[in-house]
């Protein structure tokens, strides 16, 4: 069955980077969208970034665009979420999710997997 397992976060100051990761197993990764999305504390999961099979197409949500980048290694079977200029407001659970087509999407109904999240804490 797919396995997704996130890892990378952590306890940063604002200004700071992190970079997460997501581990895919039990399936061709190269053909699914991965996406990156947060949920805060008391908030409801909202979308981050999403990339689609061959990388070609990226999609990322307006707060966090000009620092946050997606990228995928499909011959590593990973996805990545680079994060600088963290900011207090980042502060959350960040999971990664597969697709069910290759195509990206903003959606969280059009995802069918996810891991188990990796906390990220900003402080100021």
């Amino acid at each position: 069955q797919v396995q997704l397992v996130e890892s990378g976060g952590g306890s940063v100051q604002t200004g700071g980077s992190l970079r997460l990761s997501c581990a895919a197993s039990g399936l061709s990764f190269g053909s699914y969208a991965m996406g990156w999305f947060r949920q805060a504390p008391g908030k409801e999961r909202e979308f981050v970034a999403t990339i689609s099979g061959n990388g070609g197409s990226i999609n990322h949500a307006d707060s966090v665009k000009a620092r946050f980048t997606i990228s995928r290694d499909n011959a590593k079977n990973v996805v990545y979420l680079q994060m600088n200029s963290l900011r207090p407001e980042d502060t959350a659970v960040y999971y990664c999710g597969k697709g069910r087509s290759t195509w990206s999407t903003k959606s969280e109904a059009a995802y069918d997997s996810w891991g188990q999240g990796t906390q990220v804490t900003v402080s100021s």
